[in-house]
């Protein structure tokens, strides 16, 4: 005979009480109510649980406890006989990498982060562990992905290393593996594998020495294009490439004389505000602004900005890159050749020039008490610079190449 009532279940204190015919509600001093099944079979008692009542209403626990009674009449065990629940399937590699990619790339830089995310990645780890679930990856997975270009592709090797690392996290957080992570290097795989940086010395980008660049800047502007009006703004301004290249007319304030790149196109991730010369002013008034385009240097793809593969190929043209006849110098190291000028031809303090080319203070406590850009210093540093860029090349003594340039932070 039924005892219970859906309400006295809800309001039931702490204890066991039954329903009749061994199905009880067990209630705990938490607060905590369990439906538990009592029965006898082969002379042995046994508790059988049937689920939380916040899953199982009343009616369905007697429903389950009527159909295991008929089960114990037959002589059959519920208990023995009761196979686990399934639990929910564990993704593929593949599956996951994908899922932690859309979750957290509107907090990355910028789309190309995101698309480097996702070489990297189907390069290197999807032939060897895309289809495996990712409860199954062990650290030998991990390292038949990385030996093969730990020494040749250092840079590249320990970047899918860290993607693996976050990917691994996070599938523990979501519970489809334990906290073992196969891909952690702290305490785990640089045990296993060399430091990055002792494995091969880094590969900077090869300078031009500052002497020679008037008269680069010269045979620059006997070749007018948008590509040659790009790779000057890039010496004017000292910027990166990707920041030069991805420049919108909407960041720049030509009364001011100001371009502000916005954080999610710079390396440390905040806005940096760039001086600009009187020498970039008449490159952007020379240039043309053309409708379906916001680029200030807008590339052949409509809607797109020139690529990194322009300003190469122009400086290949001219006999500069690697296996060039002038010097093996590329664009990115021009900015190098600014940092050197600055130290070898300038008074401008250091942090003036670091702050000129958006470099993160390394020193942290140095940093927090650094709230300004040095604007107004650095403005008079850039106009130095476009001065000294724009002198006849006569006026300067070319120092011989030299290969490879400093050490650049960023």
């Amino acid at each position: 005979m039924a005892n219970l009532t859906a309400r006295f279940c809800q309001t039931a204190k702490p204890g066991r009480h039954s329903d009749g015919d061994g199905l009880i509600l067990a209630v705990s001093p938490t607060g905590s109510r369990k439906w538990i099944l009592r029965y006898q079979i082969n002379h042995r008692r046994r508790d059988m649980q049937l689920g939380n009542l916040a899953d199982v209403s009343l009616a369905e626990a007697r429903d389950k406890a009527e159909n295991l009674r008929k089960l114990v009449r037959k002589g059959v065990d519920p208990m023995e006989q009761r196979q686990p629940e399934p639990g929910p399937a564990i993704p593929t590699f593949t599956t996951v990498a994908a899922a932690y990619i859309r979750s957290h790339r509107r907090g990355w830089r910028n789309r190309k982060h995101a698309r480097q995310w996702v070489a990297t990645l189907k390069t290197y780890a999807r032939p060897a562990i895309g289809a495996k679930p990712v409860d199954t990856i062990d650290t030998e997975d991990v390292l038949r992905i990385l030996q093969p270009i730990w020494t040749e592709k250092t840079e590249t090797a320990k970047r899918v290393q860290g993607r693996m690392e976050n990917i691994f996290d996070w599938c523990t957080a979501r519970k489809y593996r334990d906290a073992s992570n196969p891909a952690r290097w702290r305490g785990h795989l640089d045990h296993l594998l060399p430091k990055p940086g002792k494995v091969k010395r880094p590969v900077h980008h090869p300078a031009m020495p500052w002497p020679a660049l008037p008269a680069f800047l010269v045979e620059l502007d006997q070749a007018p294009s948008i590509s040659a009006c790009a790779l000057k703004w890039l010496i004017l301004t000292a910027t990166r490439t990707n920041e030069t290249l991805g420049a919108r007319w909407d960041e720049i304030d030509l009364d001011a004389a100001v371009w502000t790149v916005p954080a999610s196109r710079m390396k440390a991730g905040r806005d940096h505000r760039v001086p600009l010369p009187p020498p970039c002013l008449d490159i952007l008034k020379a240039l043309p602004r053309l409708a379906g385009t916001p680029y200030v240097f807008p590339g052949a793809r409509a809607g797109r900005p020139l690529s990194n593969m322009a300003l190469l190929q122009l400086m290949r043209g001219m006999g500069h890159g690697q296996g060039g006849k002038q010097s093996p110098a590329v664009p990115h190291g021009f900015r190098s050749t600014f940092r050197d000028w600055c130290g070898e031809a300038t008074s401008y303090p250091r942090e003036i020039a670091e702050a000129a080319l958006a470099h993160v203070n390394p020193n942290k406590v140095e940093a927090a008490y650094a709230r300004s850009d040095l604007f107004l210093k650095r403005r008079k540093l850039m106009e130095d610079w476009a001065a000294f860029l724009m002198k006849p090349p006569a006026a300067v003594a070319v120092l011989p190449a030299r290969e490879p340039p400093v050490e650049l932070t960023a």
